[in-house]
C-alpha cells in the first residue's frame, strides 16, 4: 500500500511512519520541513520512504505535489491526515487571540480538506482509505473549557469525515476520524499515558482492515471503539 501521511516528521505522524514501513508499505511522509530523525528513517529504508515537502496550508505546492505523482503514475491506498497544531491551550475566552483560532481552523480543518482535494483522485488502489486524525476534544458529548481552537476544530473534522463518506462510500473508500489517545509527544507531553507506537499499531490495524471500525458514526478510538460523537 502507498500511504500518504502529513506532519510525517515527528511524534504520532513519525511513529505511523515507522509502523507502515515496517510493515512492508511505501510511505509518502509530508512535512514543512523535515528532521533529522526523519532524514535517519529516510537512509534506512531507501526504498520504501519518499520524503516530500508539504505545507497543508499551501494549496498551490499540494497541486503542484499531486500532480507531480499523477504524471509519474503513481497510485496511492491511503492517506492520513495528521499534520495539525494545538493553539491557546487553556486559555480563557475572554483572552483568546482569535488569529489563532483562525490559523488552527487554517491547518487542522482546511488542511486536510486541501490534502483531500487534491490527492482523492489519486486514491484508486484496493481497500483504500482517508484516516483524519481527530481528537476527544472534538466530542460534542464531552465538551470541555478551554482548547477552543483545537477542539472547535476537531468538531468540524469529524463533520467533513462524516460528508466525505458519503461522497465517497460507492467508491468503496473507508474515511475515519481517530482519537489517537493522550500521547507522549510534543503535544502530549511527558505525563500522557499512552505511546504514540501503541497508537500508530492501531491506526495501521485499520487501515488493513484487521480492526472494523465500529459505531455510526466514524469517530472511534486507536482500538477501532466508538467515540461520543
Amino acid at each position: 500500500m502507498n500511504i500518504l501521511i502529513t506532519g510525517a516528521n515527528r511524534g504520532l505522524g513519525y511513529e505511523m511512519a515507522i509502523e507502515a514501513l515496517e510493515r512492508g508499505h511505501h510511505v509518502i511522509a509530508g512535512a514543512r520541513q523535515t528532521s533529522q530523525k526523519l532524514a535517519g528513517l529516510q537512509e534506512k529504508y531507501v526504498e520504501q520512504l519518499e520524503t516530500v515537502q508539504l505545507d497543508v496550508t499551501d494549496e498551490a505546492g499540494l497541486a503542484v505535489l499531486a500532480a507531480s505523482l499523477k504524471e509519474q503514475g503513481r497510485t496511492l491506498g491511503a492517506i492520513i491526515n495528521n499534520a495539525a497544531i494545538l493553539a491557546a491551550r487553556n486559555t480563557p475566552i475572554e483572552e483568546l487571540d482569535m488569529n489563532e483560532v483562525l490559523q488552527s481552523f487554517d491547518i487542522n480543518l482546511f488542511g486536510p480538506m486541501r490534502v483531500v482535494k487534491h490527492f482523492l483522485p489519486l486514491l484508486t488502489e484496493p481497500g483504500a482509505a482517508i484516516m483524519n486524525i481527530s481528537s476527544e476534544a472534538g466530542s460534542i458529548t464531552n465538551a470541555y473549557p478551554g482548547d477552543y481552537p483545537y477542539g472547535i476544530t476537531k468538531t468540524a473534522l469529524n463533520m467533513f469525515t462524516q460528508q466525505l463518506l458519503s461522497a465517497v462510500r460507492e467508491r468503496g473508500i473507508q474515511v475515519v476520524s481517530v482519537h489517537p489517545g493522550w500521547m507522549k509527544t510534543d503535544m502530549g507531553g511527558e505525563q500522557a499515558p499512552t505511546d504514540p507506537r501503541q497508537s500508530s499499531k492501531g491506526i495501521l490495524d485499520m487501515l488493513e482492515g484487521r480492526i472494523v471500525p465500529q459505531g455510526k458514526f466514524n469517530f472511534v478510538d486507536y482500538t477501532g471503539k466508538e467515540m461520543p460523537i
